[in-house]
């Protein structure tokens, strides 16, 4: 069959490319305009002019906003850090680390890349083009109103530095026990020929099926009275569970699990077999050949898997929510908490930087991970 009765008629391509574009318009508008809210004025943010909203004529009033110079010179460090993250670091990471060590060196570049951008965008530049704005004229006159003072407000006053530091934590726990857990176990049940692995996963379903207030619930009796049940072990400095980040993760793991074994099971099931049954010619043992054959191959596939767990620790309301108090609050809780109490406008405006901020370690992810993100996605999609 020829190509040219493949192709889709132009009525057809023209539909889904303005459906695809009217799509792209509605996801993504919310985002950016709540991003140039928060690097506005109270008084500009919730103007009901848009272009007093984009431009900032009461901000650059009071002396913030940023030149021409400004803007070309963040669009280049934006668009030199895509390139890096997209381009150099995959294959820095292919290059300087050793096979089935790859991990370990995405995890450097990953933090080498968001330290450097923090570093050259918050420090090196405002020093270099408070230097160059006065030397290069209209190109250095302020022409945007723009201020971070609300970044700096939520970040450093109102103490969001902690919530952030507690929803790595958390994310990370819940990453780490999922692919370590869901690897073994997504190898084993997708290895295994019985029908009882098949009823194993059934069973894991229906429990991730079950919505997780009922699940909460259940555990938070236990989480509340363990000092009581762990004093005879402990004595009396046995630890209260409640409200602390190790809770949160033994539960977003013990729900996010089924989630995790069945993406892994799928996976493997796509390697064949006869890559174990190579190995173990070589005189691997099935561990040393899971290590050193097959995870390198399911690395797309990991990766993957541990975006999905990443976003949902990452994104949790509900059970950070019941089982922290507030000294441990992740962002999303603590965000939420911001906009039920606050009532002045200028308490609005750091709120909305604050939703603004938890977005930015997302986009890096896609952006680092893509490549793999797309292989994974696609892996086992056409067989043959």
């Amino acid at each position: 069959m020829s190509s040219r009765a493949l192709r889709q008629p132009l009525s057809l391509r023209l539909t889904s490319n303005i459906f695809l574009a009217f799509w792209c318009i509605v996801a993504v508008f919310p985002i950016l305009w709540i991003t140039v809210m928060s690097f506005k004025s109270p008084v500009d943010a919730f103007d009901s002019n848009a272009l007093n909203v984009i431009f900032g004529p009461a901000t650059l009033a009071k002396g913030q906003g940023i030149s021409i110079l400004d803007i070309i010179a963040g669009i280049a460090i934006f668009w030199g850090t895509i390139l890096v993250s997209t381009k150099t670091l995959p294959s820095m990471v292919r290059s300087y680390t050793k096979p089935g060590q790859a991990w370990f060196g995405w995890v450097i570049g990953v933090l080498v890349v968001i330290v450097g951008f923090l570093l050259v965008f918050f420090v090196i530049l405002p020093a270099v083009l408070g230097v160059l704005n006065p030397i290069f004229g209209p190109l250095g006159k302020d022409v945007l109103g723009l201020t971070t003072e609300h970044y700096k407000t939520v970040w450093i006053d109102r103490g969001f530095s902690d919530n952030f530091q507690n929803s790595l934590i958390v994310t990370t726990g819940v990453v780490t026990l999922s692919l370590t857990v869901g690897t073994l176990a997504g190898y084993g049940l997708a290895r295994s020929g019985s029908t009882l692995a098949f009823w194993i996963l059934i069973v894991a379903l229906i429990f991730r099926a079950l919505p997780p207030s009922v699940l909460v619930s259940g555990y938070l009796p236990v989480f509340i009275s363990s000092a009581e049940w762990l004093a005879p072990i402990l004595g009396e400095n046995a630890p209260t569970l409640y409200g602390k980040p190790f809770a949160v993760i033994a539960v977003l793991v013990a729900i996010n699990q089924p989630f995790t074994i069945w993406m892994l099971r799928s996976f493997f099931q796509n390697i064949p077999s006869e890559l174990d049954e190579a190995a173990r010619v070589d005189g691997c043992s099935h561990f040393q050949a899971f290590r050193r054959v097959i995870m390198p191959v399911m690395w797309p596939g990991v990766i993957t898997t541990g975006l999905f767990s990443f976003l949902l620790a990452y994104n949790d309301f509900l059970v950070t929510s019941l089982l922290l108090d507030a000294q441990n609050q992740t962002m999303v809780p603590a965000i939420v908490g911001m906009f039920n109490r606050e009532t002045t406008t200028t308490d609005q405006v750091v709120a909305v930087a604050a939703a603004v901020s938890i977005t930015a370690p997302l986009i890096f992810l896609v952006l680092i991970f893509q490549r793999q993100i797309v292989s994974g996605l696609t892996a086992g999609a056409v067989k043959g």
